[in-house]
């Protein structure tokens, strides 16, 4: 894709910023964990965190193809997933409140999330629902004007460091609806502490991001912090996972970049039988394939972008990018590490701490399978299997 000037400033605006933080600063962040805050406040300095929040809450007003550019650039800086992740939910978290949400939520929400004044996670996964999400069970109560709510949450990502969170949960139990899409109510609030329980959850990668259960129990929410009416917060979420895609196919396949460019700067260097390793096609060849890879998914990724951008059906688009940046970007991880041989698994040379951020975008935040079953359904005219 060809960019504008406007978009390569951005790219190299945002690489400038990131180069502040190097190699050693995210090795770091992944062996001792603990957020990014100084990278945060960094780019919250810099005006990015709201590059598709609207203008008149104080955000840039840019489009998904422009976020996308901003979190490439920020995995490929080397920060990966870890990086990324620290300003995902800036860009895309709060699209159903300024969407579904009353001009005075967005001017209470909205201005303090882009400054960086506020952090905010997102709980929709349950232990026992996983990607079925019409199975919640935490429960929404109303009483009065308020919303009593109880339950369970499950890898709700910064929940160590929010101030505010997304909620989605049952006003209507499960067996009282007429549709299993019916009943479910989304709320944006004060993450009060006193009322949830926060477990972090040891992991593979991303140790600087981190990813928790959440026990609510008796959290009172006001009537005021209800986002559109009550019982559609599963049409209000499906609204946002377009963009979500797109954006985690921009940042696997950033970290499928960097990756890349590690890898084919070891070959080219290291020698070994009196010529660079570079030099055989049995390290040339994997590497071009994942340079292919890597280019063909990005076009993809920049395809749906534009289409959401621009208004256009991008369902299929945005999860072929979910799909093709997430493999992609795990296979030039994994050919890296291979790549440096022994040295791949150091973690000196940063390879193996990206493998280990590119399962992530292949897991989360819908499976490989589920992606397959949408396009066979939608594309192909088959039989819905799930």
């Amino acid at each position: 894709m060809l960019l504008s000037e406007e978009q390569s400033s951005l790219v190299d605006n945002v690489s400038k910023l990131c180069s502040e933080f190097g190699d050693d600063y995210w090795r770091e962040r992944d062996e001792k964990g603990g957020f990014p805050e100084a990278f945060y406040r960094a780019v919250a300095a810099g005006g990015w965190l709201g590059i598709a929040m609207p203008e008149k809450y104080g955000g840039a007003g840019l489009g998904i193809t422009e976020a996308s550019l901003l979190v490439n650039a920020v995995a490929r800086s080397g920060a990966g997933m870890s990086g990324a992740s620290a300003i995902h939910l800036n860009i895309f978290g709060l699209n159903p409140v300024i969407v579904f949400g009353t001009d005075e939520q967005c001017q209470r929400h909205l201005p303090p999330l882009i400054a960086g004044e506020e952090k905010a996670c997102f709980a929709v996964t349950e232990p026992n629902a996983g990607l079925n999400t019409t199975a919640l069970e935490t429960l929404a109560e109303r009483e009065g004007n308020e919303y009593l709510v109880n339950g369970q949450k499950l890898w709700t990502t910064t929940a160590q460091v929010a101030d505010k969170f997304l909620l989605l949960a049952r006003t209507t139990p499960l067996d009282k609806v007429k549709r299993s899409t019916e009943g479910l109510t989304l709320f944006y609030t004060d993450f009060d502490r006193s009322r949830i329980e926060v477990r972090e959850i040891a992991k593979m990668g991303r140790k600087a991001i981190d990813s928790n259960a959440i026990f609510i129990d008796d959290l009172r929410i006001p009537e005021q912090d209800l986002i559109g009416e009550e019982g559609r917060g599963f049409e209000y979420i499906l609204h946002g996972l377009n963009p979500e895609r797109i954006l985690i196919a921009a940042e696997a396949i950033g970290l499928g970049q960097v990756a890349l460019d590690r890898a084919s700067a070891y070959a080219r260097d290291r020698v070994v039988f009196g010529r660079p390793i570079g030099q055989n096609q049995g390290i040339a060849h994997p590497l071009a394939k994942c340079w292919m890879e890597l280019n063909a998914a990005w076009h993809t990724t920049m395809d749906a972008a534009m289409r959401y951008d621009m208004g256009l059906s991008c369902g299929s688009q945005a999860n072929s990018a979910k799909y093709l940046g997430a493999e992609a970007g795990h296979h030039a991880c994994e050919t890296a590490v291979l790549t440096h041989g022994g040295m791949g698994y150091a973690k000196e040379y940063h390879v193996e701490r990206w493998l280990r951020e590119s399962y992530i975008p292949r897991i989360a935040p819908v499976s490989r399978e589920l992606i397959c079953c949408f396009i066979a359904e939608r594309e192909l005219g088959l039989p819905k299997s799930y």
